[in-house]
């Protein structure tokens, strides 16, 4: 493979198709939005990780570990505690994911060559 700075490119490269590895990186990107959200959300409030942890009856190291990309304990209840805390609505979606059929038409180079061409 030709040197790269692309990181999904370099992941791709170390952890190959496997199926776990993708899970779990699947699971450490949501880990890691859920942490933003919250961080996000409090910062845009103006407010201290005690600040939150006071307003949802809770205390700041519980606000911290909730920030925290590596922490996988996130529940709705918390969530929701903090939404209404900031004065927002939790949304919470349930998205496709991509078939393996689809996947399979994507990577055929007959399906490439016909979205290349224009109608």
């Amino acid at each position: 493979m030709a040197r790269t700075r692309d990181a999904l490119k370099i992941l791709k490269s170390v952890t190959g198709d496997n199926d776990s590895v993708k899970a779990g990186i699947a699971q450490a990107r949501i880990n890691f939005e859920v942490a933003q959200m919250i961080y996000d959300a409090r910062t845009k409030a103006g407010l201290t990780q005690g600040e939150l942890a006071a307003l949802i009856g809770s205390k700041q190291p519980v606000i911290a570990r909730l920030e925290d990309a590596d922490y996988e304990g996130h529940s709705l209840t918390i969530l929701q505690r903090i939404a209404a805390a900031l004065e927002q609505r939790l949304e919470v979606h349930f998205v496709p994911q991509q078939s393996i059929a689809a996947k399979r038409r994507q990577a055929s180079p007959v399906a490439a060559r016909r979205r290349l061409q224009p109608t």
